[in-house]
């Protein structure tokens, strides 16, 4: 099974979405300087959250941007979710897409701030479901 690779700033709102839904994960540190010797291991899912007000010069955080720099982090991320909310109006949950796009990997969802029980079981079967095709 895919394990959670992730960002969440210091409001942790990300952190709390992760945890609800009890699959092992993984911290992005929250230092850019940290991230550099940073690295997954196993085929990963990545839930960043979408930052700037969903601009999108800004909406993907540094410490992920640098994350994704190194091609053994970017070979292992097999989908996306992203986090935002959506006063961002058309740059919601922004960074998944760009993300997505940059990678070539599916934005499986976008979750309101927190999420909602029935964003946890969705997310889940997702994974699930891509996690069953790449099997196959």
């Amino acid at each position: 099974m895919f394990e959670i690779v992730y960002f969440s700033s210091t409001s942790e709102n990300t952190k709390r979405f992760v945890e609800k839904l009890g699959i092992k994960s993984t911290r992005i540190p929250l230092f850019t300087k940290e991230v550099e010797d940073f690295s997954v291991e196993n085929d990963s899912i990545l839930v960043l959250p979408t930052y700037g007000g969903g601009e999108d010069k800004r909406a993907v955080p540094k410490q992920v941007i640098k994350f994704l720099n190194n091609p053994a982090n970017r070979a292992k991320i097999a989908g996306v979710i992203a986090l935002g909310n959506t006063n961002f109006g058309d740059t919601y949950c922004i960074a998944g897409d760009i993300v997505s796009e940059k990678l070539n990997v599916p934005l499986l969802y976008r979750v309101e701030i927190l999420g909602t029980p029935d964003d946890v079981k969705e997310v889940k079967e997702r994974i699930q479901k891509l996690w069953t095709a790449r099997q196959n």
